[in-house]
């Protein structure tokens, strides 16, 4: 017989619906940030092109000041705090620009709009911190995963749920979420371009970005990202990431006395150092609690 579909618990879907209309939120104001960003490029003023974030404290400033009316590259790059002071000069050259009153009138909309929206995501997420105070335990344990972080963890819980039974091995989740990559054979011929197909598009949203940040890390996924992405391109080094999170998220919550061990960034020498590759078995072994001891070959 047919398997019935994943249907999440009562208190899984209530959490759900908050954390998906958060996510929803924080892609309208990711929009109106583009929006805003697309106006000042418009302007010939790359000011992207210097700062991180232009919606930091200097960025705020600085466009604060450029809507007002302020034109003076040098008086505008003045306005920059901390580590941007060290930028004076490139900020003077991004503000560099045609920034008319025409394109005043739009930013001051597009900034007011970002306030606004900070202000409605602030809500849903105390409520999550509410909602999630029974899965505290479990959402901590996955906060431990490189590139996942609170809000990602929470996230996370309200699309899989906390009862693993539902997938009898890591590789349902991983099949159920549209992870794996499916090949399709008829007659002994395969067909299709392996793509993962469409799943859950919020739990893959999430899952994108823990791999990109787990990417940055000094970690055995941040290594395994850089290696793939240096072979196969970025979008498949995310989706195999995101595979291997998922399969570490099973075992998490399939054993609440599991806890995420790192092999560390040097795993991959393993493959050609065969030192290493007896340390990092036996780290594997250690930290599944058992006591090694060696002897020499009899």
């Amino acid at each position: 017989m047919i398997r019935p579909g994943f249907v999440p618990p009562p208190e899984i879907r209530r959490l759900r619906d908050v954390t998906r209309y958060r996510a929803d939120l924080v892609a309208v104001r990711t929009a109106e940030k583009q929006r805003a960003e697309k106006l000042l490029e418009d302007a010939q003023i790359k000011l992207s092109v210097v700062a991180s974030d232009i919606f930091g404290v200097s960025g705020r400033q600085m466009l604060a000041a450029l809507i007002a009316g302020e034109r003076d590259p040098r008086v505008l790059a003045q306005m920059a705090r901390a580590a941007m002071r060290g930028k004076i000069t490139a900020l003077q050259e991004a503000f560099t620009g045609y920034f008319t009153g025409h394109h005043a009138f739009l930013p001051a909309k597009m900034l007011a709009r970002v306030d606004a929206i900070d202000a409605d995501i602030a809500e849903p997420g105390a409520k999550i911190e509410e909602m999630i105070a029974p899965f505290a335990a479990a959402a901590q344990r996955l906060d431990e995963i490189p590139g996942i972080n609170s809000i990602a963890a929470r996230a996370i819980l309200a699309e899989t749920g906390i009862d693993m039974a539902r997938f009898p091995t890591a590789g349902h989740l991983v099949s159920w979420a549209r992870f794996a990559p499916g090949v399709k054979e008829s007659a002994g011929k395969k067909k299709g371009n392996n793509a993962t197909g469409h799943g859950d598009s919020y739990l893959a949203r999430v899952l994108g970005n823990a791999a990109v940040s787990a990417g940055r890390t000094d970690t055995f996924l941040g290594e395994r990202y850089r290696r793939i992405a240096r072979r196969r391109g970025r979008k498949k080094a995310v989706v195999a990431i995101g595979r291997s999170i998922l399969v570490i998220i099973w075992h998490l919550l399939a054993d609440p006395d599991a806890r995420y061990t790192d092999l560390g960034s040097s795993f991959y020498a393993t493959r050609t150092n065969p030192e290493h590759r007896k340390r990092n078995h036996i780290r594997q072994l250690e930290a599944l609690g058992y006591t090694v001891t060696l002897e020499p070959a009899a």
